[in-house]
């Protein structure tokens, strides 16, 4: 509900409230910004709660009002609050609440885009394609925002340095002629781009003919975004693979990138209602990137490949997240052989050890949160911060509790905000929605994956072998 704008309260009782609440968060157990377990029936996963589901009625009606007193002194003064160190009131570190500008960060912009992230996660080293990224990706958000002359600008740099830059990338390529194609490919379709930007320039701010022009422009720069990604891939070098501690050779490891397509179905033959328009069924087309979660992401590959997925439901929904991988029965995941350095969970689970990748390293660190390794604050190589982003579900007090349960973010920066949750470095991201994460906002409780299966990728898993 709204708050009152009428003025009613006094400046002087909403500070005394505020304090009021957050000695009331102080006094209560350290949570975190959001929990993600995997434990049977539904889990907590809501901003500054408790970590337990069934803390009781006094500490859920202790934490409804101090989320009411907060959200009023905010009303009030919008500045008292967000001087305060954040992450320090919910149990976490002060340096998550400062970072500023990191991969998963809070600087003034936060990326957003699953593909772009995918592209920033690829192990590779050219600053001249990072700089051609840069400048095609602020085309994308110049066409959002209607900015036509800045998009004009930003696809004259991206055209001089596709022209005077070929040499600098491609000597990065494994294949150097393939990518010197692409490169030309490129110069080629910014012509439709340009032409398109010229159109929408001529009509009306926000007419209806601008707006058809500037649809135009933004499929010429997808276009131009996926033949970005397929350059940058061509840098990777050739039999990279992420570095795994030799404990984990036991447990399947995805060394690359697999697309994987899940379709969701009602169990009612009702449609997915997005934005007022209604599809038959969601189909989510999803790139899972063993670069940075070798383990994890071969976990899932694995997992998809043994149909273990396919006709299960949908077991939570709640404005978060969109989570499942619980099977039917007493066990909480998928029951296999177990690591001989992680174990089995209580009802012979396959679990694997949490997974965190964090940008500057040479490869993941597992079985600690990034808080526990003393690193809290610093960005993440895949970061939560765009909507449908996937990790992996565990118990809160259990680094190495997961097997089979995942979620998908329902991004919100305001619910979520980037490099100021406690997400980053404490559930490991594995992937992205690349296509169809509107879906997610229809997905519910009881849905059921009708099929999922890998498109593309599956060389590159690797099956477990002994240690």
């Amino acid at each position: 509900s709204r708050l009152p704008t009428s003025g009613t309260i006094s400046a002087g009782t909403i500070y005394a409230m505020t304090v009021l609440a957050l000695v009331v968060l102080l006094l209560s157990p350290p949570a975190s910004a959001f929990v993600v377990e995997h434990r049977r029936g539904r889990v907590p996963f809501a901003p500054a709660t408790s970590l337990r589901a069934a803390d009781g009625p006094v500490e859920d009606a202790k934490r409804a009002a101090a989320g009411f007193l907060a959200a009023a002194a905010l009303w009030s003064s919008p500045s008292l609050l967000s001087s305060l160190p954040v992450a320090d009131l919910r149990g976490g570190t002060g340096g998550t609440a400062y970072a500023k500008e990191m991969a998963s960060g809070s600087g003034s912009r936060v990326n957003k885009d699953a593909e772009s992230l995918l592209r920033y996660g690829l192990p590779i080293n050219n600053k001249e394609v990072r700089k051609l990224q840069a400048a095609l990706e602020t085309v994308r958000q110049d066409i959002v925002s209607k900015r036509t002359g800045a998009a004009q600008d930003g696809s004259k740099i991206s055209r001089g340095m596709l022209k005077s830059k070929v040499a600098e990338m491609t000597k990065s390529c494994v294949d150097p002629k393939a990518c010197a194609e692409i490169i030309a490919r490129m110069s080629e379709d910014l012509t439709p781009l340009d032409e398109a930007l010229d159109e929408a320039k001529g009509f009306q701010l926000g007419s209806q003919q601008q707006g058809t022009a500037l649809d135009k422009a933004a499929v010429a720069q997808s276009v131009l975004s996926k033949q970005l990604t397929t350059l940058e891939e061509g840098m990777v070098p050739k039999g990279y693979t992420t570095p795994v501690p030799d404990q984990y050779k036991d447990l399947p490891q995805l060394q690359g990138r697999a697309t994987v397509e899940f379709v969701i179905k009602k169990t009612d033959g009702a449609p997915f209602d997005i934005q007022g328009v209604n599809f038959p069924e969601a189909r989510l087309k999803m790139v899972i990137d063993g670069y940075n979660a070798p383990v994890t992401a071969g976990n899932f590959v694995d997992l998809v490949l043994k149909n273990f997925y396919t006709e299960m439901n949908i077991q939570r929904s709640d404005g978060f997240v969109v989570q499942t991988g619980d099977p039917k029965g007493e066990a909480d995941g998928y029951v296999g052989t177990p690591s001989k350095s992680i174990g089995q969970g209580r009802h012979g689970e396959r679990l694997i050890p949490l997974e965190i990748f964090v940008k500057g390293d040479k490869g993941p660190f597992y079985e600690t949160t990034i808080e526990d390794d003393g690193r809290g604050g610093q960005a993440t190589t895949l970061p939560f911060s765009s909507y449908g982003v996937m990790g992996w579900a565990r118990e809160e007090y259990d680094a190495n509790s997961g097997s089979s349960q995942f979620f998908w973010l329902l991004f919100d920066s305001d619910l979520t905000p980037a490099g100021k949750n406690v997400l980053d470095g404490r559930y490991p991201v594995f992937g992205y929605v690349v296509e169809g994460a509107d879906y997610l906002a229809d997905v519910k409780e009881g849905d059921v994956i009708v099929s999922a299966k890998v498109l593309q990728g599956a060389e590159n898993l690797r099956q477990p072998s002994s240690p």
